[in-house]
């Protein structure tokens, strides 16, 4: 399976800060917001990625990311010209994909807490999987409707009426047919190829697997100036109070075996000292030669 972060768009609800820096490289507590997404599809496995960001921000993308290898995998990189809907991703990462399944994760979303999305990357083998995420907003999302023995019947695009409190978070999987269906797609009314419409015909092939994510398990969607803060004070919270870091690609490929231990600590040897060395050094690197991994 193949990974796509989707990191473009005009960044327009975070101004005057996307001037600045695109929206996925704005900070969100101690890294880059792109460090979130990077690190949950490594912590799924996989290993081929590609970032689509507009033709200004790429270059800034390359500088902090580089070819992935010291992730322990690759990133190719693929211009957005101009944001025209979730779905166009397919579009511009076609020949990225081939003729493999892929998994689409959203720049601004940041997810915490157990492992279902790896148990679903390594369980998929056909059609499509998505999540459900219970909100008190849900008019602001994609919403899934369940029927009476929990199937999804029924996804509407930020509906004035929503007919649950389900809304569909930021991370997608789909079989390799993804790409022949958003060729397919007709632009919304707002001009877009929406990736709603990407599920309903999933779902109307009766190959879509909606997933509700548990109690506990955590959704920031920093895409606000508002959200962005309550992001960064939850991973501030959280890490403090835990003694961990959420979002941290290198440990991430290192547990993953992507990363060898004398790779990683010449990685680590190569940053400043600052906190986020401190912990790759006192943390990761220290338990793994206590347990020597």
């Amino acid at each position: 399976m193949k990974g796509i972060i989707l990191a473009g768009g005009a960044g327009s609800r975070l101004y005057p800060l996307t001037l600045v820096a695109s929206k996925q490289l704005q900070p969100v507590y101690d890294k880059p917001m792109v460090y979130y997404p990077l690190t949950t599809l490594i912590e799924g496995g996989i290993r081929e990625l590609c970032l689509i960001s507009t033709p200004q921000d790429l270059p800034r993308f390359r500088q902090l990311l580089g070819d992935g290898r010291q992730f322990g995998v690759s990133i190719e990189y693929r211009e957005q010209a101009k944001p025209a809907g979730i779905a166009q991703a397919f579009l511009i990462a076609e020949s990225f994909i081939g003729s493999d399944c892929v998994t689409l994760i959203l720049g601004d979303n940041i997810f915490y807490g157990g492992d279902t999305f790896q148990r679903a990357f390594a369980e998929f083998k056909s059609g499509a999987t998505i999540f459900g995420y219970h909100v008190n907003d849900p008019e602001r999302y994609g919403v899934v409707e369940f029927g009476a023995d929990g199937r999804a019947v029924s996804i509407e695009e930020k509906p004035k009426q929503p007919k649950s409190n389900y809304a569909v978070p930021g991370l997608y999987i789909f079989d390799n047919e993804v790409v022949r269906i958003t060729k397919n797609l007709k632009p919304s009314a707002r001009g877009e190829l929406e990736i709603t419409a990407v599920n309903v015909e999933y779902l109307r092939r009766g190959s879509l697997r909606v997933q509700r994510l548990p109690r506990g398990f955590a959704w920031l969607d920093a895409g606000t100036s508002s959200s962005l803060h309550e992001a960064s004070a939850y991973v501030q919270t959280i890490e403090k109070r835990a003694g961990i870091k959420i979002g941290c690609p290198e440990e991430a490929a290192f547990r993953q075996g992507f990363v060898p231990l004398a790779q990683l600590e010449v990685i680590v040897g190569a940053m400043p000292n600052c906190e986020y060395r401190a912990y790759l050094e006192n943390e990761v690197l220290a338990e793994a030669k206590r347990m020597k991994i």
